[in-house]
């Protein structure tokens, strides 16, 4: 069940907002639609329900607000849109890697394939899918976690009508297993069709909130459809005919050449067609709609219908109803009833609120109950000097019976019932029983202002047609305002949640699309066939030519190519949210993050020790043995390349988190030779590679002991990649990163 109070956007700049002051309720087991035209504010109601974008209101899904629902996966099946999955990535693929996300087991996503009817399709890649089929697709990712509620926009947008049937069917089912679906359109008829509900939007603003029925029976109505070259000469026709048959027809001529004929059927106006010899391209019933006010209007036609039989009987039992029922001797002239200020007009319940047992009393002494608003008396210049005799000698009104107005300088005699009485201009010293006592201040403060012209009492009625007591008082007092309401409370944009198995995500994530794969295939031949340009020109050590890592180039292929790696693993999420297809942003959350860095560190270490061992391999085949030896200190340049390879491809994945974009994950790799060498360099000059030559030695002397397994060789080997400048410059680098992706993930967190 989803309840949504006050929604109301933020205002863009100097135009009203997008969605103003809108609440309704989508019940369990029933489908609730909201209707619109384009820019109704249909998708800002679902966003800011999904508390996706800014704004005030107060939205509960089954009595909870989202960001209170530990898994709101589990509760809300959100389709705002296209799937935003890599296009390379398999229907297969992309959902079981979303089970990883939603922490539900794997076969599920074959469930869900077979329940939208994708097992078929099930190894076509994304971007090769139809519309109706990114349709179904995005279906079975809003039911994967098994969902509660379903919120759809527009989702048969685009379809085929076969398609369209085939949706509705999956919405009503779901309703019909006690969910709660709410989608949106902007056909009147598809809403009439398929919801058990329709909520009208128009401008931002709530229209009506009706049972389908209703809504189909006030917004919708049958007509004709008419095409003809001479749609002119006919509607006049057509207009004669009725006019003549006295029969109420309406003919609407539409833009061109188009007719549409109310009251009217196909046959009639097929005749009249054929009579007069008009050529007719078409002739179709056809459902129309109104418009969202045909329902205000239909509503108020009713209540005014409702308002005059009220009136009849009044008039009947000589109740004065209305100023028009009163006669026409009356001395003062009308005057409009001055309308009470907003917040202060009665409401329904307080209008009707009249005690059951003083009604029947009334009617069974044939009297009926009525309320007169007690007129109020102004002074005037020549009114000064009148007798208060007048007013002692009025008599006070019995019980069933209506008080009779008196005038100035008059005595009041009763009169019989069944008969109007005439109303007055003087003060009423004793009011009624019915009526609320009046203030002597507020008669004073009344009575004191300057008045231009005359005065008459006016009765207030209500809907059920009686005059309002709560309007009564509020003519005769002075106006107080009300303090306005409190303002619905903000709504907070909150970032998607991490994924629940965010290491079997990433691994599903990275082994899901061909990218990695053919980045590792392109690293290796482009590192052999350097390897194979050095070996040929010479001059080049033993282990540059192993790595395949010229002087003039800034990092090797393997460097590069881990750097890309690790930039895509972000990259691509925001390229492709599917994390958070709903929102456009991927959380910066350190549990993927430690995901990332754990899946592209094991791709490094794997893509370095490849490089080296394709590398070995073809000197081997082309120069023989003498290129492929071992060097001396083996275990310092293999601690020192396996270090540069995984803090290029960890330098990607903290630049790409940070920066949002795999172009700047590669440049962040890039620019460790470049930009942080040289500034290591100058920095130190070369002091800390100096300082690290004894540093075994020292580390013995200090501690006296002597390290296990040769551990202090380990050690100053770690200690030789650091110290070198490119060590330096990624260090500080990543250090850098790091910090910066974790001040970001606070400061979201803190928003």
């Amino acid at each position: 069940m989803i309840q949504a109070f006050g929604l109301t956007s933020n205002p863009r700049k100097e135009l009203p907002p997008a969605l103003d002051d809108v609440s309704f309720e989508a019940r369990a087991g029933r489908v609730t639609v909201l209707l619109g035209a384009p820019g109704a504010g249909k998708t800002t109601a679902l966003r800011l329900i999904l508390e996706l974008q800014q704004g005030r209101g107060v939205t509960y899904f089954r009595g909870r607000p989202l960001h209170r629902i530990a898994h709101p996966s589990r509760e809300v099946g959100i389709l705002l849109g296209d799937v935003p999955g890599h296009p390379a990535r398999t229907v297969r693929g992309h959902l079981r890697m979303l089970c990883a996300a939603a922490g539900v087991p794997v076969r599920r996503a074959d469930e869900v394939l077979e329940v939208v009817g994708l097992v078929s399709l099930r190894d076509e890649r994304l971007g090769t899918l139809s519309r109706g089929m990114d349709r179904r697709l995005g279906l079975a990712c809003a039911l994967l976690a098994d969902p509660h509620t379903l919120v759809l926009d527009d989702p048969a947008d685009g379809l085929s009508e076969r398609e369209s049937r085939w949706l509705h069917g999956m919405l009503r089912a779901h309703a019909a297993q006690g969910g709660t679906v709410l989608s949106t359109t902007s056909d009147p008829k598809e809403a009439a069709r398929i919801a058990d509900r329709v909520v009208t939007l128009d401008e931002g603003r709530l229209v009506a909130d009706q049972e389908a029925t209703d809504f189909a029976r006030t917004r919708l109505r049958p007509r004709i459809a008419v095409r003809s070259p001479h749609a002119a000469r006919l509607a006049a026709l057509l207009t004669k005919e009725a006019r003549t048959a006295q029969r109420s027809v309406e003919v609407v001529q539409e833009d061109g050449n188009r007719l549409s004929v109310y009251g009217s059927t196909c046959a009639d106006v097929g005749e009249t067609a054929f009579r007069h010899g008009i050529l007719v391209h078409q002739l179709a019933d056809e459902v129309g709609d109104m418009g969202p006010g045909a329902g205000d209007e239909l509503m108020e036609a009713q209540e005014d219908g409702r308002s005059a039989s009220k009136a009849r009987e009044a008039v009947a039992i000589g109740a004065p109803h209305t100023p028009e029922a009163e006669p026409a001797s009356s001395p003062v002239p009308r005057q409009p009833m001055e309308r009470s200020p907003r917040g202060t007009e009665p409401t329904p319940d307080e209008t009707l609120a009249e005690p059951a047992a003083s009604n029947a009393d009334d009617t069974a002494s044939g009297n009926p109950r009525t309320e007169l608003i007690p007129a109020v008396a102004e002074r005037r210049p020549d009114a000064d000097e009148a007798p208060s005799s007048a007013a002692d000698g009025a008599q006070p009104s019995t019980a069933g019976q209506a008080q009779p107005p008196s005038t100035a300088g008059q005595a009041q005699r009763p009169f019989p019932a069944g008969q109007a009485q005439p109303p007055s201009t003087a003060d009423q010293s004793q009011p009624s029983s019915d009526q609320d006592p009046q203030p002597a201040a507020d008669t004073a403060t009344l009575a004191d202002a300057p008045v231009d012209r005359p005065r008459r009492p006016v009765e207030a009625p209500t809907r059920a047609g009686h005059p309002s007591r709560k309007n009564a008082h509020h003519l005769t007092s002075p106006r107080t305002l009300r303090p306005l309401p409190a303002l619905p409370p903000p709504i907070s944009v909150r970032p998607a949640p991490s994924p629940l198995r965010p290491l079997r995500y990433e691994l599903r994530r990275a082994t899901g699309i061909s990218t990695g794969f053919v980045t590792v295939v392109v690293v290796l031949l482009v590192s052999a066939l350097t390897a194979l340009l050095l070996a040929r020109m010479g001059h080049t050590s033993q282990s540059r030519l192993l790595a395949a890592w010229p002087v003039e180039l800034p990092l090797p292929p393997a460097a590069l190519g881990a750097g890309l790696l690790g930039a895509l693993a972000f990259g691509d999420e925001f390229r492709h949210p599917a994390l958070a297809a709903d929102r456009g942003t991927v959380p910066r959350r350190l549990g993927l993050l430690t995901a990332k860095l754990l899946v592209t560190a094991f791709t490094a270490l794997m893509l370095a020790f490849l490089t080296v061992g394709c590398d070995a391999e073809v000197l081997y085949l082309v120069y023989g043995r003498e290129l492929t030896q071992v060097p001396a200190d083996w275990l310092r340049l293999s601690a020192s390349w396996i270090a540069l390879v995984i803090g290029c491809a960890w330098a990607g994945v903290l630049a790409a988190g940070v920066f949002r974009s795999t172009t700047a994950g590669l440049a962040a790799v890039v620019a460790v030779p470049v930009v942080g060498v040289p500034l290591v360099q100058k920095a130190v000059e070369s002091a800390s590679v100096r300082a690290a030559a004894g540093f075994s030695v020292r580390l013995r002397e200090v501690f006296l002991l002597q390290w296990p397994f040769g551990g202090e060789r380990y050690l100053a080997a770690a200690v030789r990649v650091i110290a070198q400048p490119v060590g330096w410059a990624l260090a500080l680098l990543l250090t850098a990163l790091l910090c910066a992706y974790l001040l970001s993930t606070l400061r979201s967190r803190v928003r």
